[in-house]
């Protein structure tokens, strides 16, 4: 078994130039640890918009809390995509909880391929939206 913090990795794929480096699969729980300090960011850009900002609130609010339980779960990363449609399908509205579940896998795909984006995650999604939000009341 993996540790919680610990990636798993995926044979490297094969472009038209050949091998290209392998792809990490970071454990569902360290991904969603790090993606809920990236809402901080979200956070900052809607405290300080002059629109009616509930649907917002509403997304970013049902987003933190399936990345809460996943946090808590902590599913296998083979396992993860059938925990989430769980999630949806659990909820009482489940048209918006999969929507949001949805995004978040494709959010944790594009971490397993993209080192940037995990970098940028890992880092604690460096953001001024997120640094700006922090002192605004």
């Amino acid at each position: 078994m993996t540790s919680p913090t610990s990636p798993t990795s995926s044979p490297a794929p094969s472009g038209p130039a050949g091998p290209t480096s392998p792809t990490v699969t970071p454990r569902p729980a360290a991904f969603c640890q790090r993606l809920l300090r990236a809402l901080d960011a979200a956070e900052g850009r809607r405290r300080r918009r002059k629109r009616d900002q509930t649907p917002d609130g509403i997304g970013l609010g049902i987003k933190r809390d399936v990345l809460e339980a996943a946090v808590t779960a902590d599913p296998d990363p083979a396992d993860f995509e059938g925990w989430l449609l769980s999630q949806a399908l659990e909820a009482p509205a489940s048209g918006p909880v999969l929507a949001i579940c949805t995004q978040i896998m494709e959010e944790y795909r594009a971490a397993s391929v993209d080192p940037d984006f995990e970098r940028w995650l890992a880092a604690g999604a460096p953001s001024d939206d997120a640094d700006r939000g922090a002192s605004t009341p």
